[in-house]
């Protein structure tokens, strides 16, 4: 009983294996939810697979996965003055700023280890990193020894499909910078949200540097075929119009059922965060779910014969208030139902994996 995600193992871990094996190089995200499917787990995968280095988000997100993966633990949020000192050798930290950078030389002379860090190059997306002029600055400090360089990043913005080869022209930009700054060595480029045409095609232009895909939902969530999200049918009571229900005691519009179902905003159904779409056509249904909001009327994410149905009302913490209409089937207590979750923004009550 409760929100669950089931995968069909053998699916997945096929999806797994063969995305490992058509990405040399692969790096495994592992941050936020894990996916939906927790960071100790997607950890013990990432073992599983046979990779050299996962990344995590941040560096509170170290804990959980240290102790299920014996490698290399890329942290993808910049280290900062006010972060802990380096101490596990095993971490790899991204370097944006030149302050930082020398934080981490004059820790790492004091300490007698050198911590290990990637330099950042800041893309069009204007998150984190240097400039041109940053970078060059900061390979000179890196040849004054302090700390060990693992490569650089480059993290790049979703290119739409209209954008053709967009990242790959950025890259290219990108690449002579880290060039001129004398970063000629072997140590490699971490690199997000390339395709694996455009992998295969920035590798042949510079054969002299390793690229190495950080890749998260791609790879975790690459084959939805394999997942699927139901929610358990807690409770159904029929209603007549004018029937009063819910925490705000609200009246039924006309005669249906109220469903109980699992699954409310403690796991994230009904909070939604900006899609960033901004075509004609999705701006238009952003109006039109408001106007249904404002008449009370919101779609939820739970499908009923074959149908998204309307909340009742708000969701609850752990589960929600449907609507199913007269004429519609109304599944039994016990029955499972389906939901369409993001995964990123979702906390399961358990996961099943066949």
């Amino acid at each position: 009983m409760g929100l669950v995600l089931h995968v069909d193992g053998d699916r997945w871990r096929a999806h797994l294996r063969d995305l490992h094996t058509r990405q040399p190089g692969l790096v495994p995200v592992c941050k936020g939810n894990g996916y939906g499917f927790g960071l100790a787990r997607l950890a013990r995968k990432s073992a599983w697979l046979g990779v050299d280095t996962l990344a995590v988000g941040v560096y509170e997100e170290i804990e959980q996965v240290s102790s299920r993966f014996d490698g290399s633990i890329l942290v993808m949020t910049p280290w900062r003055p006010f972060n802990p000192p380096p101490q596990d050798p095993r971490v790899i930290h991204t370097v944006g700023r030149l302050e930082d950078l020398t934080a981490l030389v004059a820790h790492g002379r004091e300490s007698g280890v050198r911590p290990r860090i990637v330099l950042e190059r800041l893309t069009s997306m204007l998150r984190h990193g240097f400039t041109a002029r940053g970078l060059r600055a900061a390979a000179e400090i890196v040849a004054d020894g302090g700390v060990e360089l693992e490569g650089v990043a480059l993290h790049l913005p979703l290119a739409p499909p209209s954008a053709g080869s967009a990242n790959v022209a950025e890259v290219e930009r990108l690449m002579t910078d880290v060039v001129a700054a004398g970063l000629t060595g072997p140590a490699p480029i971490w690199v997000s949200h390339l395709s694996e045409a455009e992998l295969d095609l920035l590798g042949a232009r510079f054969p002299d540097f390793a690229f190495r895909p950080r890749i998260g939902t791609g790879l975790w969530l690459g084959d939805r075929e394999a997942l699927s999200v139901r929610a358990t049918v807690l409770d159904s009571h029929p209603v007549e119009r004018g029937d009063v229900f819910g925490y705000r005691g609200r009246s039924a519009a006309r005669s249906g059922t109220i469903l109980i179902v699992s699954g409310g905003t403690a796991h994230g159904i009904g909070l939604e965060a900006p899609t960033g779409e901004g075509s004609l056509r999705s701006r238009a249904a952003s109006v039109a779910r408001g106007g249904l909001d404002a008449a009370g009327l919101v779609r939820s994410p739970f499908t009923i014969s074959g149908k998204q149905r309307l909340f009742a009302e708000p969701p609850h913490m752990q589960a929600s208030m449907l609507f199913v209409p007269s004429g519609a089937s109304v599944p039994e207590v016990g029955d499972e139902v389906p939901v369409r979750v993001r995964f990123t923004a979702t906390d399961f009550d358990r996961v099943e994996i066949s």
